[in-house]
């Protein structure tokens, strides 16, 4: 029973169709409950074209509760939130909702980025280990001979001790890789021009610059922002430094890599690649991509689904309890910073 003096603060959850059905259980529903003075039931899929419902809730509205698909929050629709004082994003990137007049109004910001970096992280851990032994080759391999080859003279050059992985990008996703590279024998070169030589050595890896990284990498790994600086850093120039059977993996954007250049190498034969994102984020149905031998191509699964989408409800619901007891965020986003991040 809440009395008159209920003084949680009122909580709107916005974002696409289908997705709070997938970011909530029923024991997130009963937490936010406990949290919030909110009909958990009501979801703005638009908040530019609200409902009157939606209208009422986002005008009382103290946090708003945003997912994949939230409307760009403009100077317009947080007229109509005069009570707004913070966003919860249960999710990456802020990027595509989060506008100037946010950080105008004073409105602080929280996102589950560094929960969806773990799974990232994981899926690219994979990659790089089942790549070292060359298991997608030697799997098609086995298919198609169906007998015991002479597999110990073909993968003479394979195996994951002392490989040289270079990681292009300390972020979030960047830096927990190399943490979970960390129990194994691998050399890791880190290309990121904002960690300094000695930030480098205490995460452990070797600092290079991007052209030496391609050259002495068996495993090429992509984890930068997509900005104007980053589209087609691995252009044709640097994807010929790196030597003949390199696997190139991207679970970043597909703009950071030119996709012309890497399908020449690839369908080749030179090059070996895993990507969960293309560019465009689809590959036209004709695309080689799907069909070479030596490419893993998979349709951008490496973030958060299933029941990992429930760890971004976790952490965020984590938030908004530090928010409701007057306490500032664990992990804020800054405007400044999103110059550089994702």
């Amino acid at each position: 029973m809440h009395h008159a003096t209920d003084n949680r603060p009122a909580v709107l959850l916005a974002m696409g169709p289908g997705i709070a059905e997938r970011l909530f259980a029923d024991r997130h529903r009963d937490r936010l409950a406990t949290l919030a003075r909110t009909d958990p039931r009501l979801i703005a899929h638009d908040l530019a074209a609200a409902t009157p419902a939606v209208a009422a809730a986002l005008a009382e509205a103290d946090v708003l509760f945003t997912c994949w698909g939230a409307t760009p929050l403009t100077a317009e629709i947080l007229d109509r939130a005069p009570r707004l004082r913070a966003v919860v994003h249960a999710a990456g990137s802020v990027k595509h909702h989060i506008t100037d007049a946010c950080w105008e109004r004073g409105i602080a910001v929280t996102s589950a980025a560094a929960a969806n970096a773990l799974p990232v992280a994981e899926y690219t851990l994979a990659a790089i280990l089942f790549a070292g032994k060359h298991v997608l080759r030697s799997a098609q391999r086995y298919e198609k001979l169906r007998t015991d080859y002479d597999w110990r003279r073909e993968l003479a050059g394979a195996g994951n001790y002392r490989r040289t992985v270079g990681i292009v990008g300390a972020s979030r996703i960047g830096r927990r890789v190399i943490e979970l590279l960390r129990p194994f024998d691998v050399d890791v070169l880190l290309y990121d021009p904002y960690v300094s030589a000695a930030e480098a050595a205490g995460l452990g890896v070797v600092p290079a610059e991007l052209d030496e990284l391609c050259g002495r990498s068996g495993i090429v790994t992509v984890h930068a922002p997509q900005l104007p600086a980053t589209r087609h850093m691995l252009d044709a120039r640097r994807l010929a430094l790196m030597p003949d059977g390199t696997t190139v993996i991207n679970t970043a954007r597909g703009s950071l890599i030119d996709e012309t250049a890497l399908l020449a190498e690839l369908v080749s034969g030179r090059l070996h690649a895993v990507l969960d994102v293309t560019d465009p984020e689809v590959p036209p149905a004709d695309s080689p991509l799907y069909t070479l031998p030596n490419v893993l191509l998979t349709p951008h699964i490496a973030g958060s689904l299933g029941n990992e989408l429930h760890r971004l409800t976790d952490l965020s619901l984590d938030e908004l309890e530090r928010f409701a007891a007057g306490l500032p965020f664990a992990d804020p986003v800054h405007s400044a910073a999103l110059n550089h991040s994702a």
